[in-house]
């Protein structure tokens, strides 16, 4: 029987959105929900709404000196982060002007004992600038686009964040070979059958020598990062 893994960690993620519902499902599915059951993450959901202090639990205004669109206002955020933050969390913030995530942020992050994440989702047009002036420690932005909200780009953070917690994934060693782990990208990879529709998998990946397989896998690892991703070959 295999021994369980013993848990070394606790991250806990408090996840700040006016659309619940649109996390949720796929907090509860998959690796993530595994790493819940397991211990190795607390992830909550929260509707900003509820630190509104309005009848109408409007969280959101017009923008001084005119405009399109409508921006967060502060005082709802301040609540819900006063409540939410305890002495050692750290607060996020989904933004397109912010600092573009890497996996080696990532690791970084899963790399924190005990660490507590609030992250705010962004929509509309953005927060009121005290928002990101007085309550925010990092924000981050998954590319050079735009999207509807930050609920996509808190999912990919808590996502790539959890799954480098040791003892969320099945097989830790898939870790060591995946793209960007080692400045390059992942070497390509077949299954059965060997043959199909008139395309092979490569000789050297059925001949059984695990050295040329390895030297194979490198050789391809380098050239796919020097044909797709320039930058990173630098």
């Amino acid at each position: 029987m295999k021994a369980a893994v013993p848990i070394t960690k606790m991250i806990k993620f408090d996840l700040i959105t006016i659309f619940p519902e649109s996390l949720q499902a796929y907090l509860d599915t998959s690796i993530l929900k595994r790493a819940q059951e397991k211990g190795l993450v607390e992830i909550k959901v929260h509707n900003l709404r509820n630190w509104s202090q309005n009848k109408h639990k409007t969280v959101d205004d017009t923008p001084y000196g005119g405009g399109p669109g409508m921006v967060f206002m502060v005082e709802p955020i301040f609540n819900a982060i006063k409540e939410l933050k305890k002495e050692t969390a750290k607060v996020f913030l989904t933004s397109p002007k912010g600092e573009k995530l890497t996996q080696k942020k990532l690791t970084t992050f899963s790399e924190e004992k005990d660490a507590h994440y609030i992250i705010l989702c962004g929509h509309y047009e953005g927060f009121d600038q005290r928002v990101h002036d007085n309550l925010v420690d990092y924000e981050f932005s998954i590319g050079d686009y735009v999207l509807s909200g930050g609920e996509l780009p808190a999912l990919v953070l808590v996502d790539g964040i959890t799954r480098l917690i040791p003892g969320v994934l099945g097989n830790e060693q898939s870790l060591e070979n995946e793209s960007f782990t080692n400045d390059v990208l992942d070497f390509p990879q077949y299954t059965k059958p060997a043959k199909f529709n008139g395309w092979d998998v490569p000789e050297v990946l059925l001949s059984g020598n695990h050295k040329n397989i390895q030297e194979w896998r490198e050789q391809q690892s380098l050239k796919d990062t020097k044909s797709k991703r320039p930058d990173m070959s630098k």
